[in-house]
């Protein structure tokens, strides 16, 4: 057997990432470290699957993480806080759970033996970009508490590996959407509000774009990279779908048979990057492509959240104000 401790596995990405190893591993055993914050949902993990252990713990909690690491082969790191917005009202704790939290990780797997480490980032690290995309070489330039705490803790990531020669690789992804997604994200948060009969707020003048990567294929390109990526690399991971978040509503709107005038400016919020684009040929060059075409990836999530309506009335209430939802509508990849 092979085993994989897969931090934040209760998380977004992370439940997700937990199917579809135990699906294309047979000899996969999988430990889950989570904390279970207000984000998780242990109840997406395969609870009746015998191969996978879950661990509520924090990632900062470094007699833990060791012991975890201990006997483990793959590591694949992605607990985070991820939400821009509560960010920028709590930068200290990003700092801890994204920064403090990779730096026990890392130092846990290099005491221990881990043979492979893959860090899960994002492309907002790198900031806004006007025209082309950015590549992997490109200098970090993040624009919020948040990115800023994922980029320390990328070059924590890469230092670990030139210092001490730890096998570990970075990837950074665009905009993850898909079921199961808590409703604070752009896609979840509009899509229960038009489900509700109730208008979504749209940051500014829409124009900000986003490139959109269905979870399943950020997951897969995940367990391709930890078993073919480079350590001390870098991947980008994209959807290869570049929209503006006025075009994204619109589609969201015609998914719900909703109409534009549900649609409700809102003022921007503070630094808000118009662009993010990434060149993931790199990623490519090894294998990854991504199969669920946005339209079709969207329609799906429509669905699920139709059938789904308990999960997520039981996470937010079922009329959200505006000027509140406003706060919860700017779209992250993690978590």
């Amino acid at each position: 057997m092979v085993r994989y401790l897969v931090t934040g596995g209760a998380g977004f990405i992370g439940s997700h990432l937990v199917h579809e190893l135990l699906a294309a591993r047979a000899d996969a055993e999988v430990v889950v470290l989570d904390r279970l914050t207000y984000a998780a949902d242990p109840d997406g993990l395969p609870t009746h699957e015998p191969r996978m252990t879950l661990v509520v713990g924090d990632v900062t909690d470094a007699p833990l993480v060791r012991d975890l690491c201990a006997g483990t082969d793959v590591v694949l790191h992605l607990a985070a806080e991820s939400h821009v917005d509560r960010s920028i009202t709590d930068g200290g704790g990003f700092v801890r759970s994204n920064t403090l939290g990779t730096a026990v990780v890392l130092d846990a797997c290099r005491v221990t033996g881990v043979q492979r480490i893959v860090h899960v980032s994002t492309d907002e690290v790198y900031g806004s970009i006007t025209a082309g995309r950015w590549t992997e070489d490109a200098p970090v330039d993040p624009r919020s508490p948040y990115s800023a705490s994922k980029a320390g803790a990328d070059l924590l990531a890469l230092a670990q590996h030139r210092t001490h020669g730890l096998p570990v690789l970075v990837t950074r992804c665009s905009n993850n959407y898909g079921p199961g997604q808590y409703p604070e994200k752009l896609v979840p948060l509009f899509l229960t509000r038009l489900l509700d009969g109730l208008d979504v707020p749209l940051y500014g003048d829409g124009r900000h774009v986003r490139d959109w990567l269905h979870v399943r294929d950020h997951c897969r390109a995940l367990l391709l990279l930890a078993e073919r990526g480079t350590p001390g690399a870098i991947y980008n991971i994209g959807g290869g779908t570049e929209l503006t978040n006025r075009e994204l509503t619109g589609m969201l709107l015609e998914l719900t048979g909703a109409g534009s005038e549900r649609i409700r400016p809102v003022p921007d919020r503070p630094g808000h990057d118009l662009r993010y684009a990434v060149d993931d040929s790199r990623a490519r060059a090894l294998g990854y492509r991504p199969t669920r075409d946005l339209r079709s990836g969207l329609a799906a999530t429509v669905a699920w959240y139709r059938d789904n309506r308990g999960w997520w009335e039981s996470r937010r209430p079922a009329s959200i104000p505006l000027d509140r939802a406003r706060a919860l509508s700017y779209p992250e990849p993690v978590r």
